[in-house]
């Protein structure tokens, strides 16, 4: 398996929306426009993976001084259960910690994504509140946070 990472910009927003719309329901897609205006914004930053030279997710992420917010991140459905999502977190938060002095990173996650709670669950972010009815579906959404050294990429 050849994996390969890389930091894009609102250049590959279209990119990184056929990704998204891949991965979400309509309610949470999000389109290039959308994409293209969170990557103009000051620390906003999107790292694609790609498997044999082909775009199967990506996770953008937005810091400020030593904080950092995991805004989006997906695998598209036929490269799931691979470690591919692990991959891509654990490059994005050694990168953040290493290049950027981030030591804490958050996130919302549905409760209905077993997947992804448990994907950030064993990465080391722990629960920090809960949003009810955050989502377009009405659910809820756990807040986690990630510290430095408290697992991938620590």
């Amino acid at each position: 398996m050849s994996v390969v990472t890389e930091k894009v910009g609102a250049t590959h927003a279209g990119v990184l929306a056929a990704l998204h719309e891949q991965c979400f329901a309509p309610a949470d897609r999000w389109s290039a426009a959308a994409m293209a205006e969170l990557l103009a914004q000051p620390g906003v930053e999107a790292t694609i993976l790609c498997e044999t030279a082909q775009p199967v997710g990506f996770l953008m992420l937005r810091h400020t001084l030593d904080e950092a917010e995991i805004l989006t991140l997906c695998v598209v459905p036929d490269a799931r259960r691979r470690g591919l999502a692990r991959h891509l977190l654990t490059h994005v938060l050694n990168g953040a910690r290493c290049d950027l002095g981030v030591e804490t990173v958050f996130l919302e996650v549905s409760v209905s994504n077993p997947a992804a709670t448990h994907l950030y669950a064993t990465a080391g972010f722990t629960r920090q509140g809960l949003r009810k009815t955050y989502y377009p579906d009405g659910s809820d959404a756990l807040v986690l946070a990630w510290t430095c050294g408290s697992g991938a990429g620590g």
